[in-house]
């Protein structure tokens, strides 16, 4: 197994959409996620990022250098003003891919499995237009469920919040057991081999850096049709290995 990218954690570059959303506003798919922390660092453009939590809603700029992080259970909004453009950085390498996120449809789609797949899922196998119409779709339909929460927590009301977070969970619980897998192989491998540094160097001992390699991962060369844009992402599971310990471990 190549050793995972600092801190388990997976990386990618996202441009914000451009187009606007039913409220009027440019931007990106509002949505939380359930364990992962996710973080953005702007290289590019203007914009906001919206979120709410259990402490109501606000609004932070975003430009060139601004580094912004929020943990699960943030509902969160890339909003576009003038090309964002930025490197996302996501806690738990594998899981957000595997389902994390959830987006914030209203009650009615997000309690029900069925539908909320249905609303949250792009067609494949066909044209790039149909993906783009698919997306707005979905976008416009969390947009609703965001603003309805929005409303409520502005009036003090943080019911519509806690119902949606009892949904989150209750739609990736059976997911869980395979999440496991993956941050047993990356995060918890990860600090389990920095415990192993530790207890070494504190013997004095240095054989692990006799273990040194080099590892890359280009960006993916088409991009995908994200949540908040459309994203090239690096695969760290399986970079490519540029220098390896001279006995082949």
């Amino acid at each position: 197994m190549p050793p995972a990218f600092p801190g388990g954690t997976s990386v990618s570059r996202l441009s914000v959409y451009r187009d606007a959303c039913a409220d009027g506003l440019a931007g990106g798919t509002p949505h939380l996620h359930t364990a992962s922390t996710e973080g953005y660092v702007v290289t590019g453009g203007r914009g906001a990022l919206q979120t709410i939590d259990m402490s109501g809603f606000r609004e932070i700029e975003l430009a060139a250098g601004s580094t912004v992080w929020f943990t699960p259970g943030t509902i969160h909004r890339a909003v576009n003003h003038d090309d964002l453009e930025a490197v996302v950085v996501m806690q738990n390498a594998g899981l957000p891919e595997a389902g994390d996120a959830v987006m914030t449809f209203p009650p009615e789609v997000v309690e029900d499995p069925a539908r909320y797949r249905e609303a949250a899922t792009l067609p494949s196998d066909v044209s790039d237009d149909e993906v783009a119409a698919a997306m707005r779709r979905r976008r416009d339909l969390a947009v609703e469920g965001f603003r309805r929460i929005r409303q409520a927590i502005d009036g003090g009301d943080s019911g519509p919040l806690q119902r949606l977070y009892a949904a989150a969970a209750a739609l990736v619980r059976p997911a869980v057991p395979g999440w496991r897998k993956i941050w047993d192989g990356t995060v918890a491998h990860t600090t389990q081999v920095t415990s192993e540094v530790l207890d070494a160097l504190e013997r004095g001992e240095a054989g692990h850096l006799h273990d040194a390699v080099v590892l890359e991962s280009p960006q993916s060369t088409t991009r995908r049709w994200g949540m908040c844009g459309r994203l090239h992402t690096h695969d760290v599971a399986q970079p490519h290995v540029h220098s390896s310990p001279p006995d082949g471990r």
